[in-house]
């Protein structure tokens, strides 16, 4: 499994709040709460975003809330993959829930620039950014891991028999 796209570049501990804010909370529909990713740190993404875009962070990236809305507009908006250099733990787990990839590697969170166009392999963690030629080692996912992601989340999964 791979994820191509440009990248949407943020810093250190982006909360649950400025992923979604709580005003939204409320809205039922995906696409329509989704249009408010990201907005009060970056009023343009949802009108820049496209589907394959990558998004990349500082550490502690989704600190804040344990609310599944954070990962599942960050994925309905049409972000493949989300880099840090670190996850909070329950965004973590509430991404690989809802099918999310997320790959935790430093370096590239480092060296990563808005508007760099990447690739990652889910497979062995590889993230290579194709404008500069620079590679990284990110942290893969074991195989059983992927299949939740390629399934959609934990709930396909479940539903697929695969449990």
């Amino acid at each position: 499994m791979e994820a191509k796209g440009r990248v949407f570049k943020y810093g250190d501990n982006v909360d649950t709040d400025v992923i979604i804010p709580a005003r939204y909370l409320a809205i039922q529909d995906r696409k329509e709460l989704a249009a408010h990713c990201m907005e009060d740190i970056d009023s343009q993404f949802v009108q820049k975003v496209t589907p394959g875009d990558i998004m990349v962070a500082g550490s502690n990236f989704g600190c804040g809330s344990s609310r599944e809305h954070a990962p599942m507009v960050i994925k309905e908006s049409g972000i493949s993959c989300v880099i840090a250099s670190t996850f909070a733990r329950i965004f973590f787990r509430n991404a690989i829930n809802i099918g999310l990839p997320i790959i935790e590697c430093d370096e590239a969170s480092k060296k990563i620039n808005a508007d760099d166009e990447v690739m990652i392999d889910f497979d062995s963690g590889v993230i290579k950014d194709i404008t500069t030629g620079e590679e990284f080692q990110g942290t893969p996912f074991p195989a059983f891991m992927q299949e939740i992601i390629s399934a959609g989340g934990l709930v396909n999964y479940i539903n697929e028999g695969k449990r």
